[in-house]
């Protein structure tokens, strides 16, 4: 198994890491601050542990403080992993039955899949990939791999 790839231009690879990271991690803090704080007109975390029962809780933290992580480049790969499963059931819990299309016509009782799974693309390549060196987890003090002298992949 090869442990390191050769990439030609790593500056455009850490500036696309780094767009990604922040557009889907302002996403998914929105989303996160509509659950857990009621933002943006959302039912706030008793609101929304009412729909979904105590696995709410864990939904409200992970879209949150996952897209807090994803924008500020720390535990990224973590933020990343974490909301995949979010949306992997949210697909199996609640849109998945509503088919792949959003509603935009209003013509079906609920939004389908198709947004969930652009987020777990994108996720997927944060998880894989890491953040970047535009990541702030990148310049802390944290442990490091002794080959590379970069943080250990679990904690970027």
């Amino acid at each position: 198994m090869v442990d390191e790839i050769e990439v030609n231009n790593r500056s455009a690879v850490d500036w696309a890491l780094l767009i990604a990271r922040i557009i889907v991690g302002v996403v998914f803090m929105a989303h996160g601050s509509q659950k857990l704080f009621g933002a943006f007109g959302g039912p706030g975390l008793s609101g929304f542990v009412h729909m979904l029962g105590p696995i709410g809780y864990l939904v409200a933290i992970g879209e949150f403080f996952g897209g807090l992580g994803l924008v500020l480049g720390f535990l990224s790969r973590f933020s990343a992993a974490a909301i995949i499963v979010i949306m992997i059931g949210a697909i199996a819990m609640v849109h998945g039955k509503f088919g792949f299309f959003m509603n935009w016509m209003g013509q079906q009782a609920g939004e389908g899949f198709e947004y969930h799974l652009l987020a777990i693309a994108v996720l997927s390549t944060i998880l894989i990939a890491g953040p970047g060196r535009y990541a702030i987890g990148y310049f802390l003090p944290l442990p490091k791999r002794k080959d590379t002298e970069e943080p250990i992949p679990v904690l970027q």
